[in-house]
């Protein structure tokens, strides 16, 4: 483990934030299990991510052979809800493979990285079978193309508006207000097409969804206009309209790229420069408006719900027989098929002797081709405060059905409820202020003057100082360090930067040899190539070059021991691969192969070391600020208790406050507690707050007034959801010291990370 690691290790813990690592991304693979003999297939890597860099595929076994790729696609879809939208990504890259020889054949691993991690996909079986009788036109016929595939086109070509295009569609033309409609936008293509980006609209008057499809797109074969087109559903989005009349949906211009083929490149050139064999053609593509019919509704009924397509509804009852006093949940659930999340909360007719609470709202739907289809499930908190006889009415649901084109009226069953009676005091008890009053007074906001509190760290020009001071001092001597270090490494870093340009140069020379067949002379200009490079790169002298301190210095500039490898390993060929048994040109090419590979690989490792490099100081100082920021603020203050009661976070409120009162009483705090607790419904815990406030201000009428209401409540029965068990811990270790505390340990933690940085 790093020196830097434990820094940001230690540091994360005194932040005590529950932050887990982004989970990797996973790349997949996606092959066919089975092709013939002498057929094109594709082989497709997808990454949910747009973010992904060097990306590098393993080498193809014998018998397979890459004749084009990878093309790299891209996609971004978008889902409207209301007024929140989300996006999704990925990024896909395409060989067009070979099937050269019967046989199976394992699809080898790619590699790439996606947001700084590391990602591979895993190897996946192929069997090439024996080829069939069948008819040929000479060229190879791509797999699962029904005998149908576009062909190639070199650089230049024209792309005309029948060689690629997008028809938008509509499942109706002509709806009703609400009533769903499915939007489909289909790609028609005879070129190469790598990549696609469309964003939809803001479409005005229509509520819209986007059904969720596939990332990895499989085109299929349409006939139109008698030519063959490779096709796709690329995006659907069903739309609820919320205007009548004619409403347009304008065209959107998608911006596409098509591979064509660039015959005249140098594969050497391309290895080290980045060329290829392909060219990409950037395209624009116009997907056509059309418009959508809108009818009112008929008029509609003084109870509609707003629903428009087919539901049900019904209701269920939890418990039939309780005491007064005791709570009660009543459960409606509407489903079917239509606008589900846009319809006006079920009304339930409770006796006058019940107290009825807002419902939560569970939605369980899900998106359709169909629409929105599954169940909105209300539950509505009761408390019956006589005992009796009562009968809970049905719910009635008015909606307009689509198939009927009419008005429809469902209800649920009714419920009989018996209500014994409660604990003492809690049938008809009350006084005048419940029955005038509905609810406690707000809290009082604003600083307070404790008692017996002693002035705060946190804040103070001493604070300031404490945090200052070794702010500045490790700034003044970075900067002494920073010049130390650019003059020695200015010598060093030309010869680092002439690494790569020379061992290029020597590779050249080695690839002429290798075409002339000096196999001796070939060996040696590749092993002077590997040793010039790592001394020139690493600011090594000769008599330092050892396998041995290649290894230690490549393991300082952060490259992977899997790269380590590949090179000396390179280092190895070039000295037995001369004496090897077997093709002398054969050898000749793993070598040269090997060579290459491990220099760029190197040469990548140590790019991105250096990147990483360049922000470490600046995100180790930003942690050290982080820490004393955090660990100070999320110390307890009455600011932060009125803050939390205001969000409805009650029990984080009650903790604040509690903790305000370590520091010294006062009868505002102890108000304010009061308030939480009984927004918490614990009543006895409020009563006690408010008669301690009392205590300190016996004339103030705020707290006297909620401690009556208080205890004329006290036959409130409904049960607190506790925290999740991670929150609690999280909050309990944050209130576990007061606001001085925090703030030294927040100063102590920036001196002791800014004297290991510079240790």
């Amino acid at each position: 483990m790093t020196r830097t690691l434990r820094i940001e290790i230690w540091l994360m813990a005194l932040l005590l934030q529950a932050i887990a690592p982004a989970l990797a991304q996973q790349m997949s693979v996606k092959a066919p299990r089975q092709v013939f003999e002498g057929e094109n297939f594709r082989v497709a890597y997808t990454v949910d991510s747009k973010e992904v860099e060097n990306f590098r595929a393993d080498a193809f076994p014998d018998g397979l052979e890459v004749v084009a790729g990878p093309y790299v696609s891209s996609q971004i879809s978008y889902q409207i809800d209301g007024n929140h939208a989300s996006s999704s990504s990925s990024a896909t890259f395409t060989f067009t493979v070979f099937a050269d020889k019967e046989g199976s054949y394992s699809i080898p691993a790619a590699h790439a990285t996606v947001n700084g991690k590391r990602v591979s996909s895993h190897p996946t079986k192929l069997h090439v079978a024996k080829q069939t009788a069948r008819t040929h036109s000479g060229a190879p016929r791509m797999h699962g193309d029904s005998d149908y595939a576009p062909g190639m086109r070199d650089a230049g070509s024209a792309i005309t508006g029948n060689d690629l295009f997008i028809k938008v569609s509509a499942n109706k033309r002509r709806v009703h207000e609400q009533e769903p409609v499915l939007l489909t936008y289909k790609v028609y293509t005879q070129v190469e097409l790598t990549q696609l980006e469309g964003k939809m609209p803001d479409l005005k008057g229509f509520h819209t969804q986007e059904v969720k499809l596939p990332n990895q797109k499989s085109f299929h074969t349409e006939m139109v206009n008698g030519r063959p087109y490779r096709c796709v559903t690329w995006s659907q989005y069903v739309m609820y309209p919320q205007m009548t009349g004619e409403l347009e949906i304008p065209s959107i211009v998608f911006k596409g790229i098509v591979v064509q083929q660039n015959r005249n490149v140098d594969p050497l050139e391309a290895f080290f420069n980045g060329g290829s064999g392909y060219i990409e053609v950037n395209k624009n593509i116009t997907a056509p408006g059309i418009s959508i019919k809108v009818d009112p509704l008929p008029k509609r009924p003084a109870d509609f719900s707003g629903g428009v397509g087919r539901f049900n509804i019904s209701a269920t009852l939890d418990n039939k027989e309780v005491k007064a006093g005791d709570p009660i949940n009543i459960r409606v659930v509407v489903g079917g098929i239509g606008n589900l999340k846009l319809l006006k909360q079920p009304t339930i007719e409770l006796p006058k002797d019940f107290d009825k609470y807002d419902a939560k709202v569970t939605d369980k739907t899900k998106l359709t081709a169909n629409g929105v289809e599954g169940n909105m499930i209300y539950d509505f908190l009761a408390v019956p405060r006589n005992q009796g006889e009562y009968t809970i009415p049905p719910v009635s649901f008015t909606y307009y059905d689509t198939a009927e084109n009419a008005y429809r009226t469902i209800k649920t069953q009714s419920f009989t409820l018996k209500v014994a009676k409660g604990d003492e005091g809690s049938s008809g008890s009350g006084n005048q202020i419940a029955a005038e009053q509905k609810d406690i007074r707000p809290i009082k906001q604003g600083a307070v003057e404790l008692m017996k509190g002693e002035d705060f760290f946190y804040g103070s020009v001493n604070y300031w100082i404490c945090l200052l001071v070794p702010l500045v001092t490790f700034c003044a001597l970075l900067v002494i360090f920073r010049r130390r270090a650019i003059e020695n490494a200015d010598l060093v870093k030309a010869r680092s930067n002439r690494a790569k340009k020379m061992a290029t140069k020597r590779l050249r020379k080695a690839d002429l040899l290798r075409k002339q067949g000096h196999q001796a002379a070939f060996y040696d200009e590749v092993l002077r190539a590997l040793w010039d490079y790592v001394s020139n790169k690493l600011n090594m002298r000769v008599e330092q070059l050892s396998r041995e301190n290649i290894q230690e210095r490549l393991s300082e500039r952060m490259v992977d021991e899997d790269t380590i490898g590949k090179f000396t390993s390179a280092l190895d060929e070039c000295e037995f691969e001369r004496y090897a048994p077997g093709d002398p040109k054969g050898n000749m090419d793993k070598t040269f192969e090997s060579a290459m590979t491990a220099i760029m690989d190197i040469e990548q490792a140590i790019k991105a070391s250096r990147k990483n490099g360049r922000t470490k100081s600046f995100r180790l100082i930003l942690l050290s600020l982080l820490a004393m920021l955090a660990l100070s603020v999320n110390a307890a203050t009455k600011e932060n208790g009125d803050r939390e009661y205001q969000k409805g976070n009650y029990q984080q409120a009650i903790k604040d406050y509690q903790e305000v009162l370590k520091e010294g009483v006062s009868a505002e705090v102890y108000y304010n507690l009061g308030n939480a607790y009984f927004r918490s419904d614990n009543l006895t815990q409020a009563i006690l707050a408010y008669e301690r406030a009392r205590i300190l201000s016996p004339g103030d009428d705020d707290i006297n007034f909620n401690l009556e209401f208080a205890r004329s409540k006290t036959i409130d029965k409904i049960p607190v959801n506790d925290e999740m068990f991670y929150v609690a811990g999280y909050r309990s270790l944050v209130n576990l010291m007061g606001v001085d505390s925090w703030a030294s340990l927040g100063v102590a933690a920036v001196v002791v990370t800014l004297l290991l940085v510079l240790l």
